[in-house]
């Protein structure tokens, strides 16, 4: 194989582990062409995939500390940029702990993590490395790598939600939803939420979103339900995809894209409900779709 075959065959798993660990597709991208460009200047190396994702890491750690910074001064709530997971672009979502790591309430619980901590909860969790194997990628002993990951666990803490929905039992959920706000069925629309469900909303202060979150099943009902007539009044398209590893609510206008929602789902509940407004970090999804 040549090099950029090499490079072609690990970039799921590539981009995968850099969106995780950054939150943002059109950063995690930045990261691979990097990443490729010292690939194509490496001598050979016995194992590809082992190189390639020790330089990943690192250039991903490189880019955190100002990431922070960055979402310190961000307008309102900030959420991780979306990303359609139809077409295996972001590697194997065959485990709940691939599914997991990928949705919006656990990347937001990412962001409790301090760079080396993040690193090791991910490696770890989505993908399956040993300590020793991560000792090896971060250039740390094996205790200390065994210590950054109790520590993760231990800051993504109690409130971290597992899916209990398997992606056909998801989707049903989330089709049910869809309907129940797009008729105004107040009722029916509470029965699919937890009590504690919470909507949070992303505008970026570029387009109109609650600047706070939304608590409690009858305030986030009515809340969806008048952004479900709002949508009709603006005869948007709605669909379901495959978004961050679960069904997702699409929203077009003519060709612009308006609006992503994510819910997140646990015991036949949405517990959450994340929605993308900010046209900048819609646009990746825009380019995969178009």
């Amino acid at each position: 194989m040549t090099k950029l075959e090499q490079f072609v065959a690990c970039r799921p798993g590539l981009f995968g582990l850099a969106y995780r660990m950054l939150g943002e597709a059109a950063e995690a991208e930045d990261v691979l062409q990097d990443a490729y460009l010292r690939w194509e200047r490496s001598e050979a190396v016995a194992v590809p995939g082992a190189w390639l994702t020790r330089v990943v890491t690192n250039l991903c750690l490189n880019r955190l500390t100002s990431a922070r910074a960055r979402r310190e001064r961000y307008v309102g709530t900030w959420l991780p940029e979306p990303v359609v997971t139809e077409n295996g672009e972001l590697g194997p979502l065959e485990t709940v702990e691939q599914r997991d790591s990928l949705s919006f309430g656990m990347l937001v619980l990412l962001e409790r993590l301090t760079p080396p901590e993040r690193a090791v909860f991910v490696l770890r969790e989505a993908f399956g490395h040993s300590h020793r194997e991560i000792a090896e990628i971060l250039e740390i002993d094996e205790t200390h790598a065994r210590q950054l990951y109790r520590r993760a666990r231990e800051h993504v803490g109690e409130p971290r939600r597992r899916f209990s929905a398997v992606p056909e039992q998801a989707r049903e959920i989330v089709e049910r939803f869809l309907a129940a706000a797009d008729k105004g069925d107040v009722a029916d629309l509470e029965r699919l939420l937890a009590d504690d469900v919470v909507a949070w909303a992303d505008g970026g202060g570029k387009a109109v979103a609650a600047p706070r979150p939304v608590i409690g099943r009858a305030k986030v009902a009515r809340l969806l339900i008048g952004l479900a007539r709002r949508l009709r009044a603006e005869h948007m398209e709605v669909a379901i995809r495959s978004v961050n590893g679960g069904p997702a609510i699409v929203a077009w206008e003519g060709e612009a894209l308006n609006a992503i929602a994510v819910p997140e789902i646990s015991d036949g509940r949405i517990v959450a409900v994340h929605t993308v407004v900010n046209p900048d970090k819609l646009a990746f999804v825009v380019a995969r779709l178009t």
